[in-house]
Formats: C-alpha cells, structure tokens, sequence
C-alpha cells in the first residue's frame, strides 16, 4: 500500500460512515464508503469503487437503487461494461478480489 486516508464520523450511539481512498503500490486506488447502524446487519449505504493508475474504474459495488432490474436489487456490481448481480460484499472481500487481480498483472 502506497497511501491510505481515512475518515469516520459516528452519527450517535449506533450508526456512523467511514469513507476511505487506498492507493496500492501500482497506483491502482481503492475509494469507499460504508454506512452502517449496529442495531441492523446490513450497510445503510456502501460503495467500492476500484480503478486503476489512470482513475478508470475496473469494478465497483454499491447499493445505490438505480438498478431495479437485477435480482439482488439494490446491490449490484459495476464492471467495465456490465452490470451484475451481487449480493452485499464485505471489505474484505473487495480486497482479495483486488489482490487476486493484481496477482494477475504481474508478469
């Protein structure tokens, strides 16, 4: 990891956001958001939106209600050119699917 910025704000005693940018060390840049309440299991809001050195997107998960169309509405995954189902992933998730990924650039 080259850089990483966090900011997190508790709203009161159980729902509160963090909002964060990691930069990986092939600039490739993590942004996300994550809404949560402890008194409910699944995120208010979320979104991973991963790009690469040039800021273009490769992925991005988020629940925003724009895509009634998909079965897992509202979560959804963006990639290059589609749109998919995708049921609500944990950060953790989301970074070993990046490193998988950049496994994958390396020569």
């Amino acid at each position: 990891m080259r850089y990483l910025s966090l900011t997190k704000k508790i709203d009161n005693a159980s729902q509160g956001y963090v909002n964060s940018s990691i930069i990986f060390e092939n600039n490739h840049r993590l942004d996300f958001v994550e809404v949560k309440n402890t008194d409910t299991k699944p995120k208010i809001k979320y979104r991973y939106h991963y790009m690469n050195e040039a800021q273009v997107m490769i992925f991005r998960y988020d629940n925003a209600p724009h895509h009634v169309e998909i079965a897992t509405f509202p979560h959804h995954k963006h990639e290059v050119d589609d749109i998919k189902e995708s049921l609500e992933p944990t950060l953790e998730q989301v970074l070993l699917e990046i490193a998988e990924k950049q496994r994958n650039l390396k020569p």
